[in-house]
């Protein structure tokens, strides 16, 4: 057999590196791409179980007569399949499919109700998303940044209100009341909005949804 020459081998080497780095692609970014799919799928899955669970606690406060509290477990449950939504395009665009798995609580109080989504959005907002952020960032991912972004100042304003409700509770029982949602990033307010745009997102304050 005719002996390769030695510049004739590296070249040929060469060529299978480089071939072989082509079909991999970076490893680094491979694996980065690959936390951050996994991130979304993790806050795709808690936001489905936010909603359905918020929806269940609605039902309950509405039967013990909170009618407020039960407006309000509406709205964040509203805000919440938005940020499923804004999730699943960031997922599906990477590849992946989103999932979830439904696992609902026991039903409680509505004072224990609203201390479990009280500690529920804390989490995310000082935690969770916080780190899914940082990945995100040194990822490169600023379609996954964003929805993260999005979610995380949301869940902030829904952790304000359910202590606001858990303060004064008593003056939240009685009648439905009105709350609106960022149809864009979940942002929830009481009443109408008193600014002209969405200060998290910039979506105009009057194509928020009302919820009640």
């Amino acid at each position: 057999m005719r002996k390769l020459s030695t510049q004739t081998a590296l070249l040929a080497w060469t060529l299978v590196v480089a071939a072989t780095l082509v079909l991999i692609g970076p490893v680094s970014n491979c694996a980065g791409a690959n936390q951050t799919l996994d991130n979304l799928m993790t806050a795709y899955n808690g936001e489905s179980n936010a909603h359905a669970k918020y929806l269940a606690y609605a039902e309950k406060a509405d039967a013990e007569g909170y009618g407020k509290v039960a407006s309000l477990f509406r709205a964040t449950a509203k805000a919440e399949g938005i940020h499923m939504k804004n999730h699943a395009e960031v997922i599906r665009s990477l590849g992946g499919t989103p999932k979830a798995d439904i696992e609902l609580p026991e039903i409680k109080s509505t004072r224990a109700n609203l201390e479990d989504a009280l500690k529920g959005e804390t989490y995310e907002n000082t935690t969770m998303y916080k780190e899914f952020i940082d990945q995100a960032q040194k990822d490169g991912d600023m379609a996954a940044v964003r929805t993260f972004s999005f979610a995380r100042s949301a869940e902030a304003e829904h952790a304000k209100l359910y202590q606001e409700a858990l303060n004064n509770l008593a003056a939240w029982k009685g009648p439905k009341a009105e709350f609106y949602v960022c149809p864009t990033c979940g942002y929830t307010v009481e009443g109408k909005p008193a600014f002209t745009v969405c200060p998290v997102c910039g979506t105009a304050a009057k194509d928020y949804l009302m919820v009640s």
